[in-house]
């Protein structure tokens, strides 16, 4: 029996899209304060943005406005007072990473120890061709993320890190302010890849985030990630494993009924429209399978009253638990 049968589940709401219709540019991030604050009312534990500079297809197009995720955090921070803050995923090729590293502590600072760091091998060519950033094959990217993840912990773990390294290098590197949370921000790595990403994840990480299709296909990944504890002498259990839940939450059949008609139907054959006790079983059929956290999109939580039927679900899912621990 999975231990996370035992335990809550943890909900995350994502914010990959910052365009709403009917809002004006000067009204992007009040509407997205609003948001924010409807799922930490809600009882989400965790709001993350996309770290992109571009949009990205199966969002939206391109050429949609996107903010810089680490100055809508931080705005966002100030204005919350309980959910976790962080991007899912920052690519590992955008920013020096004891830059990265500092970011997140600041954040932690101005949320009062809020914070994660979510990052992955990063993929978007286009936006690295735009932006002017070097875009190595991902072998080199995988090897960089590594590094990256080490600097990451020695920043937030040590007083004055060194680390001479084949991309990067720390010479008695300065955090002050020390992050605010003990040993500093959890860290979250983003993707799937079982030879490489799932391995970094088991030598680095204090969280994963798949979005997966089945409960085969978890129990798969889960499988791969612990064959790669057990290389690297991890305990498995010690990672938390999130995925983007695998349906789209609607109150009632009039709202179905809209979704069916805006979504495409390659995507409604993996996250159909599901109701709340609906939602509450599949989601617990998951927890069963050592799934700890699930995450939610605003392309369709796009309304407090949708975060608030979400918020009911993990109610649901949390009384369920409470009724079978002994």
């Amino acid at each position: 029996m999975s231990s996370s049968q035992n335990k809550a589940p943890q909900f995350s709401y994502h914010m990959p899209s910052f365009s709403f219709p009917g809002v004006p540019a000067e009204g992007t991030f009040d509407h997205l304060v609003e948001l924010t604050r409807a799922a930490e009312s809600a009882g989400f534990d965790l709001v993350t943005v996309m770290d992109h500079f571009y949009q990205i297809r199966g969002v939206g197009p391109e050429t949609e406005p996107m903010l810089e995720a680490y100055s809508t955090l931080s705005g966002l921070a100030a204005l919350t007072s309980r959910v976790q803050l962080g991007t899912l995923v920052t690519g590992v090729t955008y920013r020096n990473p004891a830059l990265v590293a500092k970011m997140v502590t600041t954040l932690d600072v101005i949320s009062k120890g809020r914070a994660i760091l979510g990052i992955g091998a990063a993929w978007n060519h286009d936006e690295h061709t735009g932006y002017g950033f070097e875009f190595p094959p991902v072998g080199e990217r995988m090897d960089r993320l590594d590094e990256a993840l080490t600097i990451a912990r020695l920043m937030f773990t040590e007083e004055r890190p060194s680390l001479t390294g084949r991309f990067y290098r720390l010479d008695r590197a300065l955090n002050r302010p020390r992050p605010i949370q003990p040993g500093g921000p959890r860290i979250l790595v983003g993707g799937g890849g079982e030879k490489r990403t799932l391995r970094l994840a088991a030598r680095h990480a204090d969280m994963t985030h798949w979005f997966i299709s089945s409960i085969d296909e978890f129990k798969h990944k889960a499988q791969v990630l612990e064959q790669h504890c057990q290389a690297e002498g991890r305990d498995p259990s010690s990672i938390v494993r999130w995925i983007g839940v695998p349906l789209v939450l609607v109150r009632d059949a009039e709202e179905a009924r809209e979704m069916v008609a805006r979504i495409p139907a390659e995507r409604l054959a993996t996250a159909p429209p599901t109701l709340p006790d609906q939602a509450a079983e599949i989601l617990r059929r998951y927890m069963d399978a050592g799934a700890q956290g699930f995450t939610f999109r605003n392309a369709n939580l796009a309304t407090p009253a949708l975060l608030a039927a979400a918020g009911e679900v993990k109610r649901m899912l949390g009384s369920a638990v409470a009724e079978t621990t002994p």
